[in-house]
């Protein structure tokens, strides 16, 4: 991500300044994505967008937790590895990505080599964070499903590469920081093709000025009277 890349999403995305959290954010990201990404800037597009949604424009790595539905249903969730008493909020939501649940951390745990089960509150460290989220939707850890099948070359499916994260939850909205952020790394200009001019229509010729009927009536009257005259006139019947 160069110069280009930061001026355009800090007039798009962050209001036209970025916090020095933020910055450090975004440089987190492109650490892991050159470690772990395979260079489809669509991809990683939508992993920012991904990170910007999930943390509030990077300022929240860690869940604000609230007597929400949401969040009083986690505890008890066997879906989410959560089978002890006081793990929904033990493993609420962490990182750029938010993993949620003891099945996340203890997945985690094992690939980072890091025992987020006993502190969870690592997985809110940036380069942890960074990793699992890049890892994390490359290779479809969190729902089975990974960026590659619906991001391929010359093809980006935004709105449903949200089920690599939680199904379709905002899918359209991160779709559309998704756009931007594809549109910066692309050097701030649209990945969408121009549209091809189109010729101009040929102008028609004019066409050539013809008598009107009645003045070709005119023409011809006129014609046969002098005949007649002259035929008068030569026979003596006319002076």
């Amino acid at each position: 991500m160069d110069a280009a890349f930061y001026d355009a999403v800090r007039s798009t995305l962050f209001g036209g300044k970025f916090t020095q959290a933020q910055v450090d954010t975004l440089n987190a990201i492109s650490s892991a994505w050159s470690l772990y990404g395979d260079g489809d800037k669509a991809k990683l597009a939508y992993i920012l967008a991904t990170a910007f949604h999930e943390t509030g424009r990077f300022k929240w790595l860690k869940e604000i937790w609230g007597p929400t539905a949401a969040q009083r249903g986690y505890e008890g969730r066997a879906d989410l590895g959560n089978l002890v008493r006081g793990d929904g909020k033990r493993f609420m939501g962490r990182g750029l990505v938010h993993i949620t649940g003891r099945r996340n951390y203890v997945d985690w745990s094992k690939r980072l080599g890091v025992d987020l089960a006993a502190h969870p509150e690592l997985a809110e460290r940036l380069d942890y964070a960074a990793r699992i989220l890049v890892q994390g939707v490359m290779l479809g850890t969190f729902t089975g499903k990974k960026l590659a099948d619906y991001i391929k070359p010359g093809s980006a499916n935004f709105v449903n590469a949200r089920r690599t994260v939680n199904g379709t939850d905002k899918a359209e909205l991160i779709a559309g920081y998704a756009e931007k952020f594809a549109t910066a790394l692309a050097g701030g200009v649209s990945a969408s093709p121009a549209p091809v001019p189109q010729p101009s229509p040929p102008t028609p010729l004019p066409k050539p000025a013809g008598k009107s009927p009645v003045a070709v009536i005119v023409a011809a009257v006129i014609g046969i009277g002098a005949a007649l005259y002259a035929f008068l006139k030569s026979n003596g019947v006319l002076p």
